[in-house]
């Protein structure tokens, strides 16, 4: 017993554990893997050592100046994509209305009524008056030019105002029928069929045509010697025993004097299907004749001023 009780600090001696001793040792063998980590810390002092140039990951300071190189070349280049793309979508909508507003303009022109309608005969009759348009509107903008320079040329103003004012007068004074007035032009004479007398439609036609190919002055007299001033507001009107015309009676023949261009309105009163034709298919006959100087004698009676006063 004295020597179960002995003092020596170590307790009962312990058998030996076979099967326990295993794990308790087992704990060395992870420490490879922990002394492992300090191998690469040889290497990095190397690399740092040696310079970024050997080995080891760049500077601290570098790392800065390549991100701000890429932030730099990443916010680069997407505005030039988006201000392309932009101008992209703005020329495809250019092109695209302007497609459209071609295709718009070609259906509008296939598709006018008027013109699809319409006889060759009337084709040639509306080129013809179109023509004729272009042509008097030229000889005006060359007047009204030459009418610039004069009213510019300094000493010279002031006469060629006055002229330029006289002359103007006279030319309305024509228009609205007050003035008498003498030229170039034709007579041409109506002559009813068997039967079939010249209508009003008929005669306001060739008065139409006339116009349109240039007449600038016209008088219609009948039978009995009567004659009219025919301006913009003669109005022709059927009637027993011939037409009425601007409210006087007038009865056939029919003869319209005329002042214009002669070969062009003949050329617009015998196109086909025109006034020459129509009269011819209801027996009648249209006769023109070419004097070389006619005169509109005939003056238009103007109604009283009720309400309008010149300007001082």
């Amino acid at each position: 017993m004295a020597d179960e009780h002995q003092p020596t600090g170590t307790g009962w001696p312990e058998p030996p554990l076979p099967a326990t001793e295993p794990p308790v040792a087992e704990p060395p063998v992870a420490e490879p893997a922990v002394t492992e980590l300090p191998v690469a810390e040889p290497a990095v002092a190397a690399g740092t050592e040696a310079g970024a140039l050997v080995a080891g990951p760049p500077d601290a300071g570098d790392t800065p100046d390549t991100e701000g190189a890429a932030d730099a070349a990443g916010t680069s280049e997407p505005p030039v994509r988006r201000r392309l793309s932009a101008a992209g979508a703005v020329i495809g909508l250019l092109l695209g209305l302007l497609g459209f507003t071609l295709v718009m303009q070609l259906r509008s022109n296939a598709a006018d009524p008027e013109l699809a309608s319409a006889r060759p005969e009337d084709l040639v009759r509306i080129l013809s008056d179109l023509e004729a348009r272009e042509e008097r509107l030229r000889r005006e903008i060359s007047d009204l030019e030459e009418s610039q320079r004069q009213l510019a040329s300094g000493a010279r103003g002031r006469q060629a105002a006055l002229e330029e004012a006289r002359r103007r007068a006279d030319e309305l004074g024509i228009l609205a029928g007050t003035l008498p007035a003498q030229g170039p032009g034709l007579a041409v004479r109506f002559m009813p069929g068997a039967g079939k007398p010249v209508e009003a439609a008929a005669l306001l036609d060739a008065v139409e045509e006339l116009r349109g190919a240039g007449a600038e002055a016209m008088q219609v007299t009948g039978a009995d010697g009567g004659t009219v001033r025919v301006v913009a507001s003669t109005a022709f009107v059927d009637a027993d025993g011939g037409l009425l015309v601007g409210g006087r009676r007038l009865s056939a023949p029919y003869t319209v004097t005329v002042i214009g261009d002669p070969q062009t309105m003949r050329t617009a009163l015998n196109i086909p299907g025109g006034v020459v034709e129509s009269i011819g298919q209801d027996g009648g006959s249209v006769i023109l004749d070419e004097p070389g100087l006619v005169a509109v004698t005939a003056l238009h009676e103007q109604g009283e001023l009720r309400y309008a006063r010149p300007v001082p």
